[in-house]
């Protein structure tokens, strides 16, 4: 694996693609943790439809897609919000309502262009998409990703177990949902590049989801999330790039057989724990 993995740092466009994937894998393991934990891990699917729609629009009308994608997925990230905070409308719905919206709206106006657009790239992902300025943007995001955990780490921990508790002791858990919101949004817009609209939210779900099985306190989710993130990033890669499969795809079936053994290894360990009691 290794030999394959070095035989691929010879191509300069698969560099960027995994030192892209590599941090957003990253990013969307620790926002993971708290958004599955507070049942809302949809909002990566959301975003990201909200994201495929802005950017059909943009390559439709022949501008940057993530000079569009960006603004508009970070304000739909805060519309979201703001629906399910104040509204009858509360989380799935609102998230289904924005996305679902938005999805159309890109369809819609890449018709009527009559432009022969292949959005197929934006669906499915594609390693030809990610470029060196991809690269600068992840690394300024997943640095900010990190500060924002190390510094803060008893507030989002607070915040993500109790809001009502948090407040009361003075937290303003609105801003830190808005941050977490804000921080998943430009993820999701960057990796989408690589995953696709269809396939991003499994960064966010799939890693918090395996470690939980193994593992119980925040912080060791927290850090076994970021590892196997990237890990099964990295093997995906390495089997895409060997089998000659899609990229996404790979890295998904990965961290599918990825749960299945901590899924499998939490079960032990629970079997273990009862037979020494």
């Amino acid at each position: 694996m290794l030999g394959i993995l070095s035989d691929m740092m010879s191509y300069k466009f698969l560099i960027y693609a995994v030192v892209v994937g590599s941090l957003i894998s990253l990013c969307a393991s620790l926002l993971g943790v708290s958004l599955v934990l507070k049942r809302y891990s949809m909002i990566g699917d959301g975003l990201s439809h909200v994201g495929f729609g802005a950017m059909a629009i943009a390559t439709a009308l022949h501008t940057a897609p993530l000079t569009v994608a960006v603004p508009v997925v970070l304000a739909a990230a805060f519309l979201l919000l703001r629906i399910s905070d104040n509204s009858k409308i509360k989380g799935d719905s609102a998230i289904a309502l924005i996305s679902t919206g938005a999805l159309a709206v890109g369809v819609v106006t890449v018709s009527l262009m009559g432009t022969n657009i292949d959005l197929s790239s934006y669906m499915f992902g594609s390693i030809l998409a990610v470029g060196k300025n991809d690269m600068y943007v992840s690394v300024v995001l997943s640095v900010i990703v990190a500060v924002f955990f190390a510094v803060l780490y008893n507030n989002i921990f607070a915040v993500t177990f109790d809001e009502n508790f948090a407040r009361a002791t003075g937290i303003n858990a609105g801003l830190y949902n808005m941050l977490i919101s804000l921080l998943t949004a430009v993820t999701i817009v960057l990796g989408m590049r690589l995953m696709g609209a269809l396939l991003i939210s499994s960064l966010i779900i799939f890693p918090p989801l395996s470690s939980m099985r193994v593992f119980k306190s925040f912080r060791s989710v927290v850090i076994s999330s970021a590892a196997v993130s990237i890990i099964c990033f990295l093997v995906g890669m390495v089997f895409s790039y060997a089998l000659s499969t899609p990229a996404g795809a790979s890295i998904v079936c990965v961290n599918i057989v990825v749960f299945a053994v901590f899924a499998l290894a939490g079960k032990i360990k629970s079997a273990g724990l009862k037979k020494a009691l």
